[in-house]
């Protein structure tokens, strides 16, 4: 096992709890060695019986970093006795007795198998960043053990945790405890908060670290964007011969987050851009200076409109902590806060849990193909909001994932299969059905992500179909298509994924896919996002869920009539439109019939002051065609003209002298005699059809109800 860590003082009580109950609670803070030892300390256990232990990673780099420490200590490769699987990248072998697993996969391991035969052990590892995937997968798991295997054990990790919840949770599990070993930190504080761009407040940071600091530093940066930006101010700057900048985050290649984790060569010192990636169960050897900007970027998803984004948003204490922490894992480091201490003051203490703002479309069919439509069969920490829930069953059922008593049909259950967003497993699977799964492929692969492409010196242009066919003509750098940049690496990246996917769909590798259909695949992934510009200007456009959306002056999509937009974000009364394609109407409405619906719309016209009939053909909110009805059902047109009069007023008909005197001296009779009728405007108003229906009968404009005797009318009563 190598050299001894914190975690080594606790693994024997850890283990002697594991032998007398089912579950456990380890907190450990960072850098204690729990990801590492933990699964390799348990794994001659009694109890396991040669069984296999499945650890859940909420990252796929580091799912492979933890594999690949513990094959070392073990002398051995990945694939041996330890192994990972994440979505794209799977190394096991038969004599594989650690599986470190991501991004679902263990949800997919308990469709594919309720009871885990084989397995007799799930950690939970880095649970405080709750993540969507952890905390179903332990609901799941929790379940599977309650109904198929009551010696299942599981055990919950964390750096940072009401570790009281979660044991109460997991049937009051004892909670073992280990302490940190970490160096001395210095914290340093801006005077000033940040005026300007975050990223030249960071770049500034880094230069004054390598003049007053040892060591290898570690910036962290909300997202890849800004991490580009940084890593361009300084490139411009002569940082020495010795120096290192390596970006880290999700998107990368495998090999390029490879190089940014490993240590650096003799006499070189490395400056590592990251995202939260580097939060927690990632060892960056040799960092001694952290940089953090303060920022975050996390999931916010609005039931009112179906659509997610991405927020940044301050960092909470926890995080903070953790990232300072970093800084001392090797010896005395030094932290540089990019906010003031004043505003340290108001950090808040921990973040919201992801289920809590995410979109719950994956999970719903996850829960559905389980067996289970309401989340509260279930054992959760915090368990799913039901509007959020309750949305995404029904965008669900609008892609037949689910039929109309809520179970999973047997396109959902191909769809939960492919361990993609319902969303655009959907649209795989009906792209292949049409002849179009290469293409489908490809969108996949670009949507899955965040979008590597990226204007050359203005937004890019927020075409879909430029991206796929940079993806075919397989350029690099800037000649990938007209105003986008990319670099090669990233364009490896997604043809690897399509790749991936054309095998799943048992499609041929090589095929070209067709560009033309990118927005009627778009349409099947985002129904409710189909849109039709609105009359005037271009870039308006109205999505069929009802709501505005814009596009950037300059957009050439912004004249078309009809679009589908795959991204925007959720702000303001219209969203501004990120990624888009085009789509005939008429392949819209050949799609989409089942959808489309032709409806007699016969209602009062306030401007007009009269009736109008109109046949409307409307998908959703969208109007796709209306003409006028000749021939209006009269009993429609008898409603709506009665309801024009409610609306406007008992006063605008024709009132005369002699119809005003009339209802006075009525009015005068009742107080004498109440059986006399009640001819008030409020009686009136709200008898209209009672006394004044047969009279209108067949007028459709208000101007024709001047013909009306109203001392008459009110006469007969």
């Amino acid at each position: 096992m190598q050299s001894r860590l914190p975690i080594d003082e606790v693994l024997p009580a850890l283990s002697d709890v594991l032998r007398g109950r089912t579950s456990a609670v380890l907190q450990a803070p960072p850098g204690a060695g729990k990801t590492t030892k933990v699964p390799l300390a348990l794994l001659a256990e009694p109890w396991l019986a040669g069984r296999r232990i499945i650890m859940l990673e909420p990252r796929r780099l580091a799912a492979r970093a933890a594999a690949r420490r513990m094959a070392a200590l073990l002398g051995e490769r990945v694939g041996e006795t330890v192994g990972y699987r994440t979505r794209l990248d799977t190394q096991v072998g038969p004599t594989t007795r650690i599986e470190v697993v991501t991004e679902g996969v263990l949800t997919r391991m308990l469709q594919g198998d309720p009871s885990l035969e084989g397995v007799g052990l799930v950690i939970f590892d880095e649970f405080h960043e709750r993540s969507l995937h952890a905390d179903l997968g332990l609901a799941l798991v929790l379940q599977a053990r309650e109904l198929f295997r009551e010696d299942l054990r599981v055990l919950v990790m964390s750096a940072t945790l009401d570790g009281e919840a979660v044991a109460a949770l997991l049937d009051d599990a004892p909670i073992v405890t280990a302490e940190g070993r970490a160096y001395p930190v210095e914290t340093r504080y801006l005077d000033r908060p940040v005026e300007g761009e975050i990223e030249a407040a960071a770049a500034r940071a880094v230069l004054t670290a390598l003049d007053r600091d040892d060591g290898d530093i570690l910036v962290f940066l909300p997202g890849a964007g800004e991490i580009r930006r940084v890593e361009a101010l300084l490139a411009e700057r002569d940082l020495g011969p010795g120096v290192r900048v390596a970006p880290l985050h999700g998107t990368l290649p495998q090999e390029a987050q490879d190089r940014a984790i490993e240590p650096a060569a003799p006499g070189e010192r490395k400056v590592v851009l990251a995202t939260s990636i580097a939060e927690t169960s990632l060892t960056i050897e040799g960092v001694r200076v952290v940089v953090d900007a303060g920022l975050m970027r996390v999931p916010r998803f609005s039931p009112r409109t179906g659509m997610s984004r991405l927020e940044t948003v301050r960092v909470t204490r926890a995080s903070a902590d953790q990232r300072r922490g970093r800084a001392g894992r090797l010896g005395p480091g030094v932290c540089y806060r990019l906010w003031t201490e004043p505003e340290d003051r108001h950090l808040a203490p921990h973040g919201t849990p992801e289920i809590l703002e995410a979109d719950l479309t994956a999970l719903a069919l996850d829960l559905a193909v389980w067996g289970v439509s309401d989340p509260r069969e279930l054992r959760w920490l915090d368990p799913p909001p039901p509007a959020a829930f309750a949305h995404a069953r029904e965008l669900l059922a609008r892609l037949g994932a689910l039929d109309e008593k809520g179970a999973p049909t047997p396109h959902g259950r191909r769809m939960a299969s492919l361990a993609l967003h319902p969303r655009l497993a959907h649209m795989l699977l009906r792209g292949r059905a049409l002849g179009f799964g290469a293409t489908a492929c490809d969108l996949a692969a670009i949507l899955g992500d965040r979008d590597p492409f990226r204007g050359d010196g203005a937004p890019p242009d927020a075409d879909l179909r430029l991206r796929v066919e940079a993806m075919q003509r397989g350029e690099g750098g800037g000649g990938t298509a007209p105003g986008l940049l990319v670099d090669r690496a990233a364009l490896r990246r997604l043809r690897a994924e399509s790749l991936h996917w054309r095998r799943r769909l048992g499609l041929p590798g090589g095929e070209r896919g067709d560009v033309a259909a990118t927005g009627l695949l778009l349409a099947f992934a985002y129904p409710d996002r189909v849109a039709l510009r609105r009359p005037g200007r271009g870039g308006r456009f109205l999505l069929s869920n009802g709501r505005g959306a814009t596009l950037p002056d300059g957009q050439p999509l912004a004249n078309e009539p009809c679009i589908v937009v795959a991204d925007l974000d959720d702000r303001g009364r219209e969203g501004r439109i990120f990624l888009a394609a085009p789509l005939d109407p008429a392949e819209l409405e050949a799609r989409f019939a089942d959808r489309i619906v032709v409806e007699d719309i016969v209602a009062w016209d306030d401007e007009a002051r009269a009736v109008r009939a109109r046949r409307r053909t409307r998908l959703d909110a969208l109007v796709l065609r209306e003409s006028a009805i000749a021939d209006p059902d009269p009993e429609a047109v008898l409603e709506a003209l009665l309801d024009g009069i409610a609306r406007e007023g008992i006063d605008r008909l024709p009132w005369t002298r002699a119809a005003r005197g009339l209802q006075q001296r009525t009015a005068f009779l009742r107080t004498l005699d109440p059986t006399w009728p009640d001819l008030s405007d409020e009686a009136l108003a709200r008898t209209l059809r009672d006394w004044l229906a047969p009279f209108v009968y067949g007028i459709q404009r208000a101007d024709d109800l001047a013909r009306l005797d109203l001392r008459a009318i009110l006469l007969g009563l």
